[in-house]
């Protein structure tokens, strides 16, 4: 039996250069492109799939857990935040972790991760987590690549970098919303798409009172001190020009397939 090589294809960028990577080694016919699904995704990351598992002509393997990360909240009654966050175990890393185990044994398989050489310090967490299986990190290896060279090559493929980095976003997972995001990614996002905003201000809203407890996504910190921001606040904040508590540089980053809750 040979090895199949799985990419965690998240719809990104990086996930898709690292497999383009991995079939130039190993031959499109021994790997498997693993998509998990949270049901919140832009419709435009949909076509992306589409269009970069055609040009790879590998195997494609979606699967979902049938809920949003906001059902995960009320399910496990706690609001994801950057320091845990369910949805990603329930919705990434569970559905993943149970269908390689059905499918492959440990020596049968190996994972792969789009972490790249900028982020190289993240590479020692999947690794651990996901053992015995073996895990490796091809853009992490030379020759070194920027987004902006993944996205050239895109181009010349023919094939539309995915919207949402166009639009600012550091990432193209969850819709542009991310619980792990920061005070400067949800400012973007309200300036961005509004309406989009709005949805999951009201659902962090419907979650406090759920949970009948003082709660939010971010956190702000204050001569040592940590205090929570709601997303209402933060919006309230920006639409009244009072934004010098407001950290724009604080983007967070999506780690759903590295960072095990």
């Amino acid at each position: 039996m040979k090895i199949k090589h799985i990419i965690f294809y998240s719809g990104g960028i990086g996930s898709w250069a690292t497999a383009k990577r991995v079939v130039a080694r190993h031959g499109r016919e021994n790997v498997i492109l693993l998509f998990t699904d949270t049901l919140i995704e832009d419709s435009d990351l949909y076509r992306f799939i589409d269009e970069t598992v055609e040009e790879l002509g590998c195997e494609y393997v979606r699967l979902e857990d049938g809920r949003t990360p906001w059902e995960v909240f009320k399910d496990v009654r706690y609001l994801g935040n950057s320091r845990i966050a369910q949805c990603s175990h329930q919705l990434k890393q569970k559905p993943a972790h149970e269908w390689i185990k059905a499918n492959y044994k440990p020596d049968e398989c190996i994972l792969y991760l789009g972490i790249d050489w900028t982020e190289s310090h993240r590479t020692k967490a999947p690794v651990k987590n996901y053992a015995p299986y073996k895990v490796e990190f091809p853009m992490c290896e030379e020759p070194y690549v920027n987004k902006v060279e993944m996205i050239k090559e895109l181009e010349r493929l023919g094939i539309e970098s995915p919207r949402l980095y166009e639009r600012g976003y550091s990432h193209n997972n969850c819709g542009g919303f991310c619980v792990r995001a920061g005070q400067g990614h949800f400012a973007h996002l309200l300036k961005d798409n509004p309406e989009l905003y709005k949805y999951h201000e009201e659902k962090e809203q419907e979650m406090i009172k759920f949970l009948d407890k003082d709660v939010s996504i971010l956190r702000r910190q204050k001569k040592g001190v940590k205090y929570n921001l709601t997303l209402k606040q933060l919006r309230e904040e920006i639409e009244s020009d009072q934004t010098e508590q407001i950290d724009f540089d604080d983007v967070g980053g999506c780690g759903c397939m590295v960072d095990y809750n």
